[in-house]
């Protein structure tokens, strides 16, 4: 029906994205709110688009080999885009639907000037804004001029900014449709963007105003430096009024023109700030009415708003539900456990479910409330040495929170406090038999677990769960374990002080602990050279590893020569350590046993690398480093005043930590072994909802929380747009960066260095295992892709245990995410690899393969070429 191609702006909502396109949808809306002044206008529908095309069959061939580009193949997509839109402007519009917008216009007044607006379907949406990647065109007078720039708008559609942006983004072409908002031009003195929060901080108590003279296009295009005006509570309470020498003005005939602004005019305000306050009240009612923080165009006209645009602010990190209306300082989880990628619904509910503290969800990542911790003056103290100790990062974000008056309230010490200045106090005995006892003990109850589940379905499996969960706190808790960790800890931070404060000498610890024993994350690295190995004097075996494509390649290697043998180190390997894989702490990430190509390019490295027996050599060379430095410390400490108490208590420390320090890494190894057999179970449930036709997929169930399973499989129904929602939603958090510390306001604070002890330009960081070393960068996101040679230094976001395979091929490590115990700062000292971690946008300031300095023990990195 052409009434349905053709729609005016009161009659459309915000639900009719599919009909008019994001920026029609939210027009009309805008149109609904009391107070708000949106100009006339209609919307050409994307049932037009689709009438329109469907006159041009070519398109479908044209599409077919667009949707096959490569995204990073600018020239073909430039080529084709290019082609698809002369064909569609070259689409003569279908009579009755020109006239229906001809009646549209003179409705409205024929030779008024109109802006003719793209409206994509996939734009303006909450997780997507697709700003910028379609066209506009603004001052357009006349039915024919209106007409063609209606096809024009249709062709913007295959920009090839917008193509490249769809294909980034996973978006198939074909599922995105273009309306057209045409709409009466308004000639204001000034315009420009309100955004409701602080674009920058995402406080979302703060507005930002941005304005200029004339059409707001000269502020959009960077014409101009806009005056810029912060609003907090009505009032304003920050402003900046530029120069402004250029506006942009309609003409009477159509178009736009760039003109001077007179130099008397150039200095003054756009906008009085009671004007801007009087915009940001606007803002807020049209925030409320969307329900989220909005990106506004606005326009002032005879001295009052109009509203010609409002879109989500999609860049803005999520707060965490708090469920009532006082402050709150979060802390992310996913920078202590080095891995700040977004976790999957099932994923991230698994681990609140089994943490030892409460943890909010936002942006697929999760945080600690540490307000009550900050509140009170005791626990507040040991909260920031343990984040100090930790990220240094996360502690000066803490402290920029709390030089702000009255957002954090003041408790008494008599408050909930956190553990003493130092941590947990650790009165046990220097004796390896605690750390066999809880590895056993560990290992016993992981097998309880692994025996009494086998024989749960349904329902009776999350009633057994949630059981297990209490176990696997249990465990976690374990006040000998506590001590265990914390005895190696401490003796650590203790050798550091008391050493440099009596040799002079930095991070000595980083030596001494060099192959400790009991480190289950080193022992996980050198295994691997051990299959290096087995494989390495087998030429038919690693070619065929070179050809691997695909995770059924152990049943073909016990084909081949020598392959039985392979298969069989590889397996046994498996068995010790295949629950584990990057981004372990979510439940839902592929594991090594069930993605074993992951480890074929580490494999293939180390063959390549390393000579027979390295594994021995290594931890044998790093345990005699270790002795040689015991026996040098102990040697200069003996000629000191006091010098045989000083050897006596740094060797009783030496001790100390040998003893303890590998146990470090053992509890988070078995709390990625209970979530091997905790999957296993919800997969082979999650099977059985597939058979009852419950769920489409079996990986559908990673998208649900773990009691959204739970009901699942006690009611067998599912509803079916939940799933597709949460995918959604979990695309668009991988363009989110999380921050260390988040507060309620929404303002997201990463911290800063306060150093000056580093060169002009070095890069900075945390020193975690010292040493200087130089060699070519390797910039590796995911360790699938790793290719490395001798001499490399590994750069990259993070580092879980699961990368210390790689860690025995390379020289050096530089990190975005980390502190002085994560695990890969832990694993770096262990295998005695300068490291620097906590380097912000390292993979993005240091390229692959340039030539790099890494100084891991002053905590910075030079880049040489």
């Amino acid at each position: 029906m052409i009434e349905q191609c053709v729609l005016d702006l009161q009659d459309i909502d915000e639900t009719q994205v599919a009909v008019v396109g994001g920026k029609g949808a939210h027009l009309g809306g805008l149109s609904r709110i009391e107070g708000i002044r949106v100009p006339g206008g209609f919307c050409v529908t994307t049932d037009a688009f689709r009438r329109t095309i469907a006159e041009a069959p070519s398109i479908d061939d044209q599409l077919d080999r667009l949707s096959r580009l490569n995204p990073d193949d600018r020239e073909a997509i430039r080529t084709l885009s290019a082609q698809i839109r002369r064909t569609i402007e070259g689409i003569a519009i279908p009579g009755d639907l020109a006239a229906a917008i001809t009646h549209a216009l003179a409705r409205l007044g024929e030779q008024t000037a109109y802006a003719v607006r793209s409206s994509a379907t996939a734009e303006d949406l909450p997780t997507a804004s697709f700003a910028g990647q379609q066209d506009t065109y603004l001052n357009v007078v006349g039915p024919t001029a209106i007409l063609q720039h209606v096809s024009r708008c249709w062709a913007s559609l295959f920009t090839e900014r917008a193509v490249t942006y769809r294909q980034r983004n996973g978006i198939d072409h074909r599922t995105v449709h273009m309306a057209v908002v045409v709409q009466q031009m308004v000639i204001p003195r000034a315009s420009g963007i309100l955004f409701t929060a602080d674009p920058v901080t995402g406080n979302r108590k703060v507005a930002t105003v941005d304005s200029g003279f004339g059409l707001g296009e000269a502020l959009v295009s960077g014409l101009v430096n806009p005056d810029v005006f912060k609003v907090r509570d009505g009032k304003v309470v920050d402003k900046t009024i530029a120069a402004k020498q250029r506006a942009i003005h309609a003409l009477p005939a159509g178009g736009t023109q760039e003109v001077a602004i007179a130099p008397q005019l150039q200095g003054q305000p756009a906008l009085t700030d009671a004007q801007a306050v009087r915009l940001v009240q606007l803002g807020r009612r049209i925030e409320a009415h969307f329900g989220r923080p909005q990106d506004i165009e606005w326009c002032l006209v005879d001295g009052g708003f109009q509203i010609v645009q409002s879109r989500p602010i999609t860049t803005l990190f999520p707060i965490p539900e708090s469920g009532d209306q006082e402050n709150h300082v979060y802390v992310s989880v996913g920078h202590g456990q080095m891995m700040t990628d977004p976790m999957k619904p099932l994923g991230f509910s698994m681990w609140q479910l089994t943490a030892m503290v409460p943890m909010h969800e936002a942006g697929g990542r999760l945080f600690v409330d540490v307000t009550r911790r900050l509140a009170s003056p005791a626990s507040r103290a040991g909260l920031l040495e343990a984040m100090g100790k930790g990220d240094p990062l996360i502690r000066h974000a803490l402290e920029t929170v709390l030089d702000r008056d009255g957002f954090v309230p003041s408790l008494p010490d008599a408050g909930p406090g956190g553990p003493p200045a130092g941590g947990v106090s650790a009165p046990i005995d220097t004796d390896p038999a605690v750390v066999a006892e809880l590895i056993e003990r560990s290992r016993a109850s992981i097998a309880g677990l692994e025996r009494d589940i086998r024989t749960k379905t349904g329902p009776a499996l999350f009633d057994f769960l949630l059981e297990a969960f209490e176990e696997h706190k249990r465990v976690l808790s374990d006040p000998l374990s506590i001590k265990a960790i914390m005895a190696g800890m401490e003796a650590t931070w203790w050798l550091n002080d008391k050493l440099q404060e009596w040799l002079g000498e930095k991070n000595v610890a980083d030596t001494l602990t060099l192959s400790a024993p009991d480190n289950i994350t080193s022992e996980m690295g050198l295994a691997l050279l051990d299959v290096a190995d087995v494989i390495r004097p087998k030429p038919e075996v690693v070619a065929f590893l070179q050809g691997v494509d695909g995770d059924d390649f152990l049943e073909e290697l016990a084909k081949l020569a020598g392959g039985t043998e392979a298969r069989d180190a590889i397996e046994a390997y498996l068995d010790r350590y295949g629950m584990r894989c990057v981004g372990e702490i979510d439940i839902t990430r592929p594991r090594w046993r069930e993605r074993p190509s992951t480890l074929v390019p580490v494999i293939l490295d180390n063959v390549r690398n390393f000579e027979p027996g390295a594994a021995e050599r290594r931890f044998e060379q790093g345990r005699q480093k270790a002795q040689k430095k015991e026996q040098d410390v102990l040697t200069r400490l003996r000629a000191l005043p006091d010098g045989d108490r000083k050897a006596d208590e740094v060797k009783g420390m030496i001790d100390r930590v040998r003893t303890f320090i590998g146990y470090r890494e053992y509890p988070k190894y078995g709390i990625i072994s209970r979530y091997f057999v905790y999957k296993q179970a919800l997969l082979a449930e999650a099977e059985r909802l597939v058979q009852a036709d419950v769920l489409p997929e079996k990986e559908d169930a990673f998208y649900l929380t773990f009691q959204e399973l739970h009901d699942a499989a006690r009611s067998h129904q599912m509803d079916d747009q939940l799933i597709q929602r949460r995918k959604e939603a979990f695309r668009s958090y991988h363009a989110l960066t999380p921050p260390r510390v988040l507060t309620s306001d929404g303002e997201a604070l990463t911290g800063a260095y306060r150093r000056d002890d580093v060169p002009a330009g070095a890069l900075i960081g945390v020193p975690v295992s010292a040493g200087t070393i130089e060699g070519r960068a390797r910039v590796i996101l995911d360790m699938a892709e790793a290719d490395l040679e001798a001499g490399d230094i590994l750069v990259t976001a993070f580092t879980d245990p699961s990368w210390s395979p790689l860690f025995v091929g390379i020289a050096g490590l530089v990190t975005e995410v980390g502190g002085l115990m994560t695990h890969g700062a832990v694993i770096a000292r262990e295998y005695g690899l300068p490291a620097v971690v906590g380097v912000e946008h390292a993979t993005r300031l240091i390229r692959d393969g340039q030539r790099i300095r890494v100084h891991g023990t002053d905590g910075y990195v030079e880049i040489l070429s």
